[in-house]
């Protein structure tokens, strides 16, 4: 084989960040419902700006937790660690909007004669696996998401607390023959505490980076490539800073790019979405194969019909890195 390279970026976002403290919020009105009744509906969106939150979309269940949803907001903002000027969980204008599924769409997906549920949307889902990582991720996805995590836990222990909760990082690896064999370049934006320099928030960052690829046996690309807080200051963050939506982080929320997207977000939908169940079990069926060692890389696509219970199409490659016979 002759040798091919190449370079491949993905990014990720943390929990402060607008669009998810929008899903964070979406999920959190999900779970109240599917405690309070498991056959619950839900479709919930978000939306967050300077000082207010909306809360709309459409529900089935309990009526007691449509009372609750603006305490649900409050305790989600809260998690994250918002108590700032122009964000915070306890003033924020919280308005919810909340309403009846549509009778139309309830009636083809409820349970039918064969007590089968069906499908809540047409679509199309993905599911990827590869055996870069432990995880079964792609690496540069796994590896923006694990610098992240690790400055949000030591935030919310008090370990630094100089960081605020909004922050982005994107991870571009360097790949030969199909592996990925080193860093090419790391950029971390991160909220801070007013009056910290952007090389004392350098100093803050480089040992979360320094961690998280210590265990492979990389070299760090030089300072040049190593890029932090790049527009200097970011004491105004979360959705002070940017207006955030429910579902605008799909890409996160799956490969990084390293494998097709449907197109459906996942946050605020009960299972009967297929947005997100099916993108589910098509990850899941897709990490065991690779799991198995019957490839190296598993796409899966999921196809599926309004008010039809089973897929209508199913699709399966594993991008030429099969060992069994798929015919």
């Amino acid at each position: 084989m002759s040798d091919k390279s190449w370079l491949f970026t993905s990014e990720s976002v943390s929990e402060g960040h607008p669009d998810k403290v929008c899903d964070r919020i979406s999920d959190a009105v999900l779970d109240a419902y599917l405690s309070a009744d498991p056959q619950s509906r839900v479709a919930c969106e978000t939306l967050a700006t300077t000082d207010h939150v909306t809360i709309a979309g459409e529900v089935r269940g309990p009526e007691s937790v449509l009372k609750e949803v603006e305490q649900i907001a409050r305790d989600a903002i809260r998690d994250i660690g918002y108590e700032q000027h122009g964000f915070s969980w306890k003033d924020a204008e919280i308005v919810c909007r909340l309403h009846a599924q549509s009778a139309d769409i309830a009636m083809g997906v409820d349970e039918g004669d064969k007590g089968e549920e069906g499908a809540g949307d047409q679509g199309i889902m993905f599911g990827y696996a590869c055996n870069e990582t432990e995880e079964l991720m792609p690496a540069p996805i796994q590896f923006a998401h694990k610098i992240l995590r690790t400055m949000a836990e030591d935030r919310k222990s008090g370990k630094q607390p100089n960081f605020g909760p909004d922050a982005k990082s994107q991870v571009t690896l360097k790949y030969q023959n199909g592996k990925p064999v080193g860093i090419d370049t790391i950029v971390v934006s991160t909220q801070h505490a007013e009056g910290l320099s952007q090389d004392d928030v350098r100093k803050l960052v480089e040992p979360y980076i320094t961690d998280c690829f210590k265990a492979e046996g990389w070299n760090l690309p030089s300072q040049d490539k190593i890029i932090v807080n790049p527009t200097g200051n970011f004491v105004i963050g979360g959705p002070d800073g940017d207006a955030g939506l429910t579902g605008r982080k799909i890409i996160v929320d799956t490969y990084g790019g390293a494998a097709p997207h449907g197109g459906g977000a996942f946050s605020g939908k009960d299972p009967t979405k297929v947005d997100r169940s099916a993108a589910y079990i098509s990850r899941y069926m897709a990490k065991n194969v690779v799991a198995a060692g019957l490839a190296d890389k598993c796409q899966i696509q999921l196809a599926y019909a309004i008010g039809v219970p089973e897929p209508v199409a199913l699709y399966v490659d594993t991008l030429g890195t099969g060992r069994v016979d798929e015919t």
